[in-house]
Parts: C-alpha cells; sequence; structure tokens
C-alpha cells in the first residue's frame, strides 16, 4: 500500500523555500500518527529540510530518501535512487514529498492523507491536482482555527476509485 500524506493551502501550495509555509501544531500531530512506526519515502529536499528543522531524520521512522545523487549518504537513512524502486518495498509506505515525489507516486498511490489549510498562503511547491475522477473523498474531519493553530483546516482521506 502505497499513501501519499500532504498539508496543502488552497491552490495546493505546499511549500515555499523548501518549507513549510504555515505552523500547525495540529497538523503535525495528525502527521505523526499517521507515519509513526511506518516506512516514509521522500526527496532529498524534503529530507533535508526534515534536518535543517529537527536535526535528525524523524524519530520512529524507517526513512528513504530519494535523489538523483549517487554519493548522497546520511547516517540513519536508506537512499534509493529511482522512485520505481519504492516497489521493492513489500509494506506500507507514506510518501511525504516533495512535489517530483509526489507527482512520480500519485498514480501508483492507493490512499491520500490530505490536510486542506483554508488561506490563500504563498509559496513556490505545489501538490497535483487530486482528480475526482480517480479518488473518493472517504473521510473529513473540520477544525476551526483557535490558538495554536492559526488557519482552519480539516484532515480528510482520498481511497482511489
Amino acid at each position: 500500500m502505497i499513501a501519499l500524506v500532504v498539508a496543502m493551502a488552497e491552490g495546493n501550495v505546499i511549500g515555499a523555500r523548501n518549507d513549510l509555509p504555515w505552523y500547525l501544531p495540529a497538523d503535525l500531530k495528525h502527521f505523526k500518527e499517521i507515519t509513526s512506526g511506518h516506512t516514509v519515502i521522500m526527496g532529498r529536499t524534503t529530507f533535508e529540510s526534515i534536518i535543517a528543522r529537527l536535526h535528525r531524520p524523524l524519530p520512529n521512522r524507517r526513512s528513504v530518501v530519494i535523489t538523483r545523487k549517487v554519493e548522497y549518504d546520511y547516517k540513519g537513512v536508506e537512499i534509493m535512487h529511482d522512485v520505481a524502486d519504492i516497489a521493492v518495498l513489500a509494506e506500507e509506505v507514506y510518501v511525504i514529498g516533495g512535489a517530483q515525489i509526489y507527482a512520480a507516486t500519485i498514480n501508483q498511490a492507493d490512499k491520500l492523507y490530505v490536510t486542506e489549510v483554508h488561506a490563500a498562503i504563498p509559496g513556490d511547491t505545489y501538490f497535483p491536482t487530486i482528480d475526482p475522477k480517480k479518488w473518493q473523498e472517504v473521510s473529513r474531519e473540520s477544525h476551526a482555527a483557535d490558538e495554536k493553530n492559526q488557519y482552519d483546516y480539516d484532515f480528510v482521506m482520498y481511497e482511489r476509485k
């Protein structure tokens, strides 16, 4: 099973300058609940943004970084050089970005875990359009902004039709 996990603002914005352009602690908690104990797949720049923020790979997850850089190495993570290689992982995997990795895996994915951030936030990185002919919304949990989360947001799950 391949699932994509993403938070996106209006216009499918997922990033700005290699970082999340918002801070929603509830989304970070939701992300942790979905991915803990599983394998997460990400591109090199997404991985490097995690390292810049946390100074280590995501805890309690097997991290797989996809990069074209042949010599790339980082202690505690696995390196793959082609997104097609994730097919050899005989387990549930969670793709966590970035845009190129999402675009390369969305047609193989079984589920989408989407946090819809209800705000027009400028960015330079985008999630592919979710085609309603291919995806069916199966759950939605709406939340209002509060003292910790500055925007309204929904946790939405889609399954492939």
